[in-house]
């Protein structure tokens, strides 16, 4: 098929069955796209439509996103994962606001400048919402293209990426390529998916390399498998007579950067010191059964404790810590897994 054959093709799928319903979709602006997309990143659709109806609810523009507590962005998005999405979110809203008077560029480049935008993000948002013509090259696009042109290296490599984005600029139509990309998407999530692809229902399986050498359930070549190394973390679960837990705010960067968190110890010997530290006496102390998370580079396994307090304690004087009201929480960020513990724990009212 020629580049035209192919994007007609994808343009004639899209009118007939793309995707036109999604919240996002609806009265389209930059904003909205941008915020979809980085949700959208790692992220099933079915997954981010909750998550994104909540988030444009309380930050309906890009003004009320910039002027709002990091902390309360964090709120709405734990549970999403990645989280430095989040704070880039906040970020380049800020950016926003000060360097372009609260409208985005519409450059392609100067959108890829911008914290957490990259190329195929700012192609999506330009081609989408700004009727600038730009190709995207997302997980989903990678998938059809890849199998389209029978790529036998991982899409990530460098050789490959670079074959994949020059067939992407190809094959983009200069007219209606705001159609053609969210049809790319579309057939990426709903039909060219990773297992039992439905080739009879691809609007170009025409010219596609893999389905011609039966290689559709090779293709894309696989990321190597690498063994996730193991991690054991001794979580305390530091309950006062009131119900109030014990958090601390996590370092911007890192793992849950800038999310709150329960006090880590290294080795439970290190538990008196830091109850002295802290100036807490305890009543109980008792084992809860251990909670494994797996994340991209390792999996976790938190054994939590649970240390009851005899009396109230006093006023956490260190910077970043505070006690944490579970029967009328705030709205702060919590990492999923911790979120989890204080729910098996605590009858938590979110």
């Amino acid at each position: 098929m020629s580049p035209h054959e192919f994007s007609a093709a994808i343009v004639r799928w899209y009118q007939a069955h793309g995707r036109k319903t999604l919240p996002w979709q609806q009265d389209i602006n930059p904003y909205k796209v941008w915020v979809s997309e980085i949700m959208l990143q790692q992220t099933q659709v079915s997954t981010v439509i909750d998550y994104y109806q909540r988030f444009i609810q309380r930050f309906a523009d890009i003004q009320q996103l910039a002027q709002a507590p990091l902390d309360e962005v964090l709120h709405l998005w734990a549970g999403l994962g990645y989280y430095s999405r989040a704070r880039n979110l906040h970020k380049t809203a800020q950016l926003i606001c000060r360097d372009y008077a609260g409208n985005f560029p519409s450059s392609v480049d100067a959108l890829n400048e911008l914290p957490g935008i990259g190329r195929s993000t700012a192609g999506a948002i330009a081609s989408l919402s700004m009727q600038v013509r730009a190709p995207i090259l997302d997980g989903n696009v990678k998938r059809v293209l890849a199998r389209y042109s029978a790529e036998f290296e991982h899409p990530n490599t460098s050789a490959a990426s670079k074959r994949l984005w020059q067939l992407a600029e190809q094959l983009t139509p200069a007219q209606d390529f705001a159609q053609y990309n969210q049809a790319m998407m579309d057939i990426g999530a709903t039909l060219c998916t990773r297992s039992r692809p439905q080739c009879d229902s691809c609007p170009v399986r025409e010219g596609c390399s893999a389905l011609k050498q039966n290689l559709q359930q090779s293709l894309p070549v696989p990321r190597p498998k690498k063994l996730l190394p193991k991690k054991t973390s001794n979580m305390l679960i530091i309950s006062d007579p009131q119900q109030q837990v014990m958090l601390y705010q996590r370092p911007p960067q890192g793992l849950w950067g800038g999310l709150f968190s329960l006090p880590e110890l290294d080795d439970l010997a290190q538990l008196d010191a830091f109850m002295y530290k802290h100036q807490l006496k305890s009543l109980d102390q008792q084992p809860l059964p251990p909670l494994t998370h797996k994340f991209s580079h390792f999996e976790l396994t938190i054994e939590p404790w649970l240390i009851q307090l005899a009396e109230q304690p006093i006023c956490l004087a260190e910077s970043g810590w505070f006690w944490y009201n579970t029967k009328q929480p705030q709205a702060i960020g919590l990492a999923a897994p911790i979120k989890k513990l204080l729910g098996q724990q605590f009858n938590l009212i979110d």
